[in-house]
């Protein structure tokens, strides 16, 4: 084992030690490759430095995650999401356990025009939260169906995690887009069926909603959830029906996505400067943290593999003459331990690059593979202790312990630990469509 291999290995573990200490991980990224770099390579680890932020730079279609961060944040402004929680609750009054389903539809549908989970689960909570206290709903259930449910916008496109996925994983965003969709509605098939099972087994889990609490007419129903559901679908139909058919680029479809979302926000008599100022400034505040950090994880990933530690894995890993399915339990081990201490970013940034030549030795399918990462990675927002979910449930919901949060959570990672299994055992659910589409 060189030096430099032996230093690459000191560099990751400076990195995890400063992750797991607290400090930013995008400055802590670009210290590291500083030092680490200058005593391994000399001054050619600042040329190495500057290509990589060029490089990263020069990607046109990362333009689009401001753009759908932005898409996401108007529309969380222009109130749809709840005439579509609304609606659902009217239209299932009758059936037991109809706020969990309510929740969950609408978390879908809302994830297909946001990614940003804070939002996703914040807003939830706040519709959904005091609704099932009142309806003496089950706590750790309703937690964990409000948090699973607003972490659908990491999987389900237009994802932004997804749009800084496919370039890393080297793969087409539109064809990572279309891998995603059939693994997300399973993801939601299960969700479903599993509180609808529950409360048909023990209806005091989710009782009925009272008479008296009912819609006068199913007129009233109905108009609740086509006014929150048609404009959004129109809106998402565009956008991401654009991307996939080809007629727009993920950027151009961003940007009609965020014009949409302006329209929307007038339409529904939302639109003020105030709110508008407030989404430019969470949009420039997230994908600024995001962007900066796929630049510094750049960084860290060409020092650390010019120092020669990267490849040494590889080479140790391919060595051991796995078969193809042992290289993806692998990899799908190591990224879903990863994912209860880190959140998605610096695992699709730093260490996602480091498995890859494995991956591409063992002559597997890319798109496979990274469908697999981001049903995988979804876990990260459920899985403590980290999981932010958690946390921003509990920010508008202290009626609820966290330990019943985490209760209720720990239930939805099973499910997605199910999903997990069919799309490995069963790969034509992540590549069937994008053959139908693309091929």
């Amino acid at each position: 084992m060189s030096f430099g291999v032996i230093l690459g290995f000191a560099q990751l573990l400076a990195l995890l030690t400063g992750i797991f200490a607290g400090f930013p991980i995008a400055f802590t990224l670009i210290v590291l490759t500083v030092v680490f770099g200058f005593v391994g390579l000399g001054e050619r680890a600042f040329d190495i430095m500057v290509y990589q932020a060029w490089g990263v730079m020069g990607t046109e279609t990362l333009a689009a995650v401001p753009l759908f961060i932005f898409m996401g944040y108007m529309l969380e402004q222009a109130g749809i999401m709840e005439r579509l929680f609304r609606g659902f609750q009217f239209t299932l009054a009758r059936v037991p356990g109809a706020l969990y389903i309510g929740v969950l539809l609408t978390a879908t549908i809302f994830a297909t025009a946001t990614g940003i989970i804070g939002a996703s689960v914040t807003l939830i909570g706040m519709l959904a939260a005091p609704v099932m206290t009142k309806a003496k709903y089950d706590p750790a259930l309703s937690a964990g169906t409000i948090t699973a449910g607003g972490t659908l916008g990491v999987l389900i496109p237009p994802s932004v995690m997804l749009v800084v996925l496919g370039p890393v994983a080297g793969v087409s965003i539109p064809k990572l887009f279309a891998a995603c969709i059939l693994p997300g509605l399973l993801i939601t098939a299960l969700f479903l069926g599993y509180t609808l099972i529950r409360c048909f087994i023990n209806p005091s889990l989710g009782p009925a909603m009272p008479e008296d609490e009912r819609p006068e007419n199913w007129r009233v129903a109905v108009k609740e959830l086509v006014v929150g559901m048609v404009p959004m679908l129109a809106l998402i139909g565009a956008t991401l029906g654009s991307i996939l058919t080809g007629v727009a680029t993920p950027t151009e479809g961003a940007g009609m996505g965020a014009a949409g979302s302006l329209i929307l926000t007038v339409a529904y008599g939302r639109f003020n400067l105030h709110r508008l100022q407030m989404a430019m400034f969470q949009t420039v505040i997230v994908s600024s943290m995001i962007l900066f950090l796929l630049m510094a994880s750049n960084m860290f990933g060409a020092v650390f593999n010019r120092l020669g530690t990267g490849p040494w894995i590889a080479n140790v890993m391919v060595a051991m003459d796995l078969p193809p399915m042992g290289v993806v339990l692998a990899l799908m081990l190591v990224v879903f331990l990863l994912g209860w201490p880190l959140e998605w970013a610096p695992i699709v940034f730093i260490f996602l690059p480091i498995f890859l030549p494995i991956v591409e030795e063992a002559n597997l399918d890319l798109l496979w593979i990274s469908t697999l990462i981001a049903v995988n990675l979804q876990t990260a927002f459920l899985s403590p202790p980290v999981a932010m979910a958690a946390y921003y449930l509990k920010a508008v919901a202290p009626q609820w312990e966290l330990k019943q949060i985490y209760s209720g959570m720990f239930q939805f990672v099973g499910l997605q630990v199910v999903a997990l299994i069919l799309v490995l055992l069963f790969p034509e659910i992540a590549l069937w469509l994008p053959r139908v589409m693309f091929d």
